[in-house]
């Protein structure tokens, strides 16, 4: 069974959602603020976390860069493009803007949770011209072998893990640190201009793009 955690304070939305999400077959878990949610978090991991941004002590804005690794759908009255872009971008999976309609949230839900089965399933990622067999560690690039460092390859493997989002700098160091020792944030810029380098010496295309102040991701055609 799927556990969904729900971060909301509204008790009436909180309700509504883990009886609609009970009888939908999922587990359900709550906090009822930001600081509540990190102890849940740090807990049992949920597959899928419903995030409200207005909570009381810590915001969802500051919440959501410690989630890690769990897709998380934004549920919030703010309904600026500015607002939702600036969210997507900082690493939420998809957001529902209040009121919504539950039969749409739980489409979405669906989705996010059959990306991530499809993504944990799979030995073989696959990124336009590039691939990486987690088994074995092959990289190729436009069908030719890349040799990446450890830490490159642990870096690659994230950002392919999550190819439409932004990955912020401390949840890509927290991620590699899994895979290899050398996860220093000096030494990041470094790692990352090192793979760009060699990904683009086969294909001739620079496939990682840096987002200024926050972090990096895969460059869309």
């Amino acid at each position: 069974m799927k556990r969904i955690l729900i971060i909301d304070d509204d008790i009436h939305i909180g309700n509504m959602l883990e009886e609609t999400l009970g009888k939908a077959g999922y587990q359900v878990s709550r906090a009822y603020s930001g600081t509540e949610a990190l102890l849940v978090l740090a807990g049992r991991k949920p597959d899928l976390v419903l995030l409200d941004l207005m909570l009381p002590g810590l915001g969802g804005e500051e919440v959501l860069p410690e989630i890690s690794g769990i897709p998380v759908i934004v549920i919030s009255a703010k309904a600026g493009a500015e607002d939702k872009a600036a969210l997507l971008l900082g690493g939420a999976a998809d957001y529902v803007t209040k009121p919504f309609d539950m039969r749409e949230l739980l489409a979405r839900i669906t989705v996010q949770l059959r990306n991530t089965a499809v993504r944990g399933n799979s030995s073989v990622l696959e990124y336009e011209e590039i691939t990486m067999d987690v088994q074995s560690h092959l990289v190729q690039a436009a069908g030719q072998p890349v040799r990446l460092t450890r830490t490159e390859y642990a870096i690659l493997k994230l950002l392919m893990q999550n190819p439409s989002q932004v990955v912020t700098k401390s949840v890509l160091l927290d991620r590699i640190c899994e895979d290899t020792p050398d996860c220093m944030e000096n030494s990041l810029k470094v790692h990352i201009s090192n793979l760009r380098r060699k990904l683009k010496g086969v294909t001739g295309k620079d496939y990682i793009e840096a987002v200024w102040g926050i972090g990096f991701k895969m460059r869309e055609s």
